[in-house]
């Protein structure tokens, strides 16, 4: 038996819903199926759970909907949209949203078992704890509250925002591998997942362009580099 992980999974096709459910559950996972996007969304914002399993299309709310008002309310726990969608700009409306993973449909039991896991353990066991805030330049940087602030003005940053820029500080200086990031944060190196990272280290050198001294560099071919 599978360690027991705690999954909301919302998906409207109830026959996938219940192939999956039954497929999750017989190797020991407890799963709370939902077919609707507003019953998802309550039962996501009343219970805890280790991961969040959201079909995008969904009737009443959908999945990113449901993403953007969780994530209001708790940054952490990993959120896994299923989609039929295979633009780039669906993929990356994901991510901004607060999203940790995705898989295209159709998909296999196997796959979506392991992102399950490879997340839930990262809930559990990979949250950074000994610089939970820091000073970024002349920004302050608050990783738990997901803030970045200068002077008296705060922005909030997306989950997946919070998380580039903290591995970013983490090798301040030194190169930090794009590998290295799209493996740990986006699940692989493909070549959506990397369009996906070029958007959000562009979005973090405009959230950082009002002091001068920091800079986020390409390094061609290798990745990026936070110079303080």
């Amino acid at each position: 038996m599978e360690t027991s992980i705690n999954i909301l999974f919302v998906e409207d096709e109830e026959a996938l819903g219940m192939v999956v459910t039954d497929s999750l559950e017989s190797r020991g996972f407890q799963v709370d199926y939902h077919t609707d996007g507003a019953a998802g969304y309550q039962a996501a914002i009343t219970n805890n759970y280790d991961v969040l399993v959201l079909d995008v299309m969904l009737p009443k709310m959908d999945g990113f909907s449901i993403a953007r008002e969780f994530r209001k309310l708790n940054q952490h726990t990993p959120i896994i949209f299923l989609t039929a969608r295979s633009q780039t700009k669906d993929v990356v409306e994901g991510f901004e949203l607060g999203g940790n993973d995705y898989l295209k449909k159709p998909f296999s039991i196997e796959e979506l078992i392991v992102r399950i896991k490879a997340l839930a353990g990262r809930n559990n066991t990979n949250t950074p704890t000994a610089v939970e805030a820091c000073f970024i330049g002349r920004y302050h940087f608050n990783y738990t509250n997901q803030t970045l602030t200068l002077e008296d003005k705060e922005r909030t940053l997306t989950h997946r925002e919070a998380e580039v820029l903290f591995m970013l500080f983490e090798k301040r200086n030194q190169v930090l591998e794009r590998k290295l990031v799209l493996d740990k944060l986006w699940g692989d190196d493909s070549f959506f997942n990397a369009r996906s990272m070029d958007v959000f280290i562009t979005r973090l050198r405009k959230y950082l362009r009002d002091d001068a001294s920091i800079q986020i560099v390409n390094i061609r071919g290798i990745g990026y580099k936070l110079i303080l």
